[in-house]
């Protein structure tokens, strides 16, 4: 047990599928924590029964994080060491955690963080696509609107994605530009793991038949940004489509008077919906 006086927060990622990907300092922590608090209990003591650890479990998922944070926040309070870990990965990126955090800091309480497995970074560099500027969006809009919005980034994109939108993802993007690199990462480090890279209409024609099975992590290339010079070319092309002109019609119109490219137009034009 903890020595009396301040304790602390320890968060602990935890493998994203292969048991084996757990750090021996995350094992330690879990060792020596006075309670681990953890999404699923009967996740977390698969991990700990296949690496001999023991511990208290309590629960601390979405539906219970604000109360129980009150309760985690006491116990470190009066000098216990709370571990935090979610069912894969790090603890906050889209999983719960934040709250917990959040209390920790405004209690003054240490919050210790260890580094582990990400499956947002497996997918992006096993994409293959540009590293040195990306947006992680958590997991991706169902609305048309939004999903635009997200493929508009100017840096790589990394999202979550449920099997069964994939495609409808996918279709927004082929819609928007059937060029854009992608990748689709799926049950990263488990035994059918699988990368699939391509363009996006490629990569629609492959799953817009059969969803595919187990967890998706979609990694898509920047958005093309237009030149400064087309801001004006495409906000009339826009202007146009709004008085009720066909996308493809209004860019090549504009396209001929300006000199710019029909197809840059148009997708800057939808990009803009």
């Amino acid at each position: 047990m903890s020595a009396a006086g301040p304790g602390r927060l320890v968060v602990c990622p935890t493998p994203i599928g292969n048991l084996e990907d757990v750090t021996l300092r995350v094992l330690g922590a879990l060792r020596e924590a006075d309670v681990i608090a953890c999404e699923d209990t009967r996740r977390t003591r698969v991990l700990l029964q296949r690496h001999g650890v023991q511990g208290r479990l309590v629960s601390y998922h979405e539906h219970n994080e604000r109360e129980r944070t009150g309760e985690l926040v006491g116990r470190m309070n009066a000098g216990e060491v709370v571990a935090l870990v979610s069912d894969a990965g790090m603890p906050l990126v889209s999983d719960p955690g934040f709250v917990l955090v959040q209390g920790c800091i405004a209690a003054g309480l240490a919050v210790e963080v260890l580094p582990g497995p990400s499956a947002v970074l497996a997918a992006l560099v096993a994409s293959g696509l540009p590293a040195s500027a990306w947006r992680f969006a958590g997991f991706l809009p169902r609305g048309r609107a939004g999903l635009r919005e997200a493929f508009g980034a100017a840096e790589t994109l990394v999202a979550f994605e449920s099997p069964r939108r994939l495609a409808g993802s996918l279709r927004v993007l082929t819609e928007l530009d059937p060029d854009r690199p992608v990748a689709v990462c799926r049950e990263l480090t488990k035994l059918h793991e699988e990368v699939v890279r391509g363009a996006a209409a490629e990569l629609l024609e492959r799953y817009g038949l059969q969803a595919p099975r187990g967890e998706v992590v979609l990694v898509v290339g920047a958005a093309p940004q237009a030149a400064p010079e087309l801001d004006g070319a495409i906000a009339a092309v826009a202007e146009l489509v709004q008085g009720g002109a066909r996308p493809r019609v209004a860019a090549g119109v504009i396209a001929r008077l300006t000199g710019a490219k029909a197809n840059e137009l148009y997708r800057g034009a939808v990009a803009k919906g």
